[in-house]
């Protein structure tokens, strides 16, 4: 069962993954995200994201940081910071959509994400859900066996 599967392998508690956040000061998210992307597509068997994608995403977070200290180049920081976001934005959509696409294949669950949280909490959504997954089959299977009783 790819649920179980996908939370086993992520294995991240939601407000772990937001404290390490915080202690790190983001740099944690880009790690997540380059750890566990290859580990959801693999298991979910649908491209998200390329490596070298994140991989331009961390140096757009590092550059950001960098250019945002200096006063002259503060607006080009937050430029790249902005970008930085859409990048997590993106991912998250298309992690959603992987998800919701195995769920209605895999266990005829229609499985409904909000796209509001999605792209306010973005990865840390993502993470939630998956972390979820498994109790959605369990209660899908539940109430299937009710319905047919």
């Amino acid at each position: 069962m790819k649920a179980n599967l996908l939370k086993s392998k992520v294995n991240t508690k939601t407000l772990n993954f937001v404290l390490l956040s915080i202690v790190t000061l983001g740099i944690y998210n880009v790690m997540w995200l380059f750890k566990n992307n290859s580990v959801i597509e693999e298991t979910l068997e649908d491209k998200i994201f390329d490596y070298r994608i994140i991989i331009v995403l961390a140096a757009l977070i590092g550059w950001s940081s960098v250019f945002s200290s200096e006063p002259d180049l503060a607006a080009f920081g937050g430029l790249l910071s902005i970008l930085s976001g859409i990048f997590y934005i993106v991912w998250a959509f298309k992690a959603k959509k992987s998800i919701q696409k195995m769920m209605l294949n895999d266990h005829k669950i229609d499985y409904s994400m909000n796209s509001f949280y999605t792209f306010f909490f973005n990865i840390y959504y993502i993470n939630f859900c998956i972390n979820e997954l498994e109790e959605e089959v369990e209660k899908s299977n539940v109430l299937s066996e009710k319905v047919a009783a």
